[in-house]
């Protein structure tokens, strides 16, 4: 009877252990916006998410038609900037990437970026590597 109780007390004493490292790690999560169509969704999607865990680490990670929302004046369907939610994500220490590989091959001048934003060599391998060296979630909004 000690050895079961005391093979009880041993994995109660690795449960807590095992909970309470990721108790204190940082959510960290991945926008991956490959399309501007959903760009407005996924910065309302940020939004929300950082009001409901403020401490989240959010990185958006653009290419392809993806990056066309950091670009100066970009506009939504409905006309509204972009600029603007950028601005108050990037308060909120949200992080915006944009794939070079894209900007070269649409012959986009960087100048056009909001500033806000950054430039990573490519937008997928930033991605594959958030996710494996980092620990970062993914979502596709």
């Amino acid at each position: 009877m000690k050895k079961l109780y005391l093979l009880c007390v041993a994995l109660l004493l690795a449960g807590v252990m095992a909970v309470a490292p990721a108790a204190e790690r940082q959510e960290k999560v991945i926008y991956h916006v490959s399309d501007s169509s959903n760009a407005a969704a996924a910065l309302r999607n940020a939004r929300n998410h950082l009001d409901q865990s403020p401490r989240a680490k959010i990185v958006f990670v653009t290419h392809g038609p993806g990056i066309d929302f950091l670009l100066e004046g970009a506009v939504d369907k409905n006309g509204n900037p972009y600029d603007i939610a950028v601005q108050e994500l990037a308060a909120r220490k949200v992080e915006f990437r944009v794939c070079n590989n894209t900007l070269t091959s649409r012959k986009i001048d960087k100048a056009r970026l909001l500033p806000e934003a950054s430039i990573v060599p490519s937008g997928v391998a930033e991605v594959a590597r958030l996710q494996i060296e980092e620990g970062y979630a993914y979502l596709k909004p």
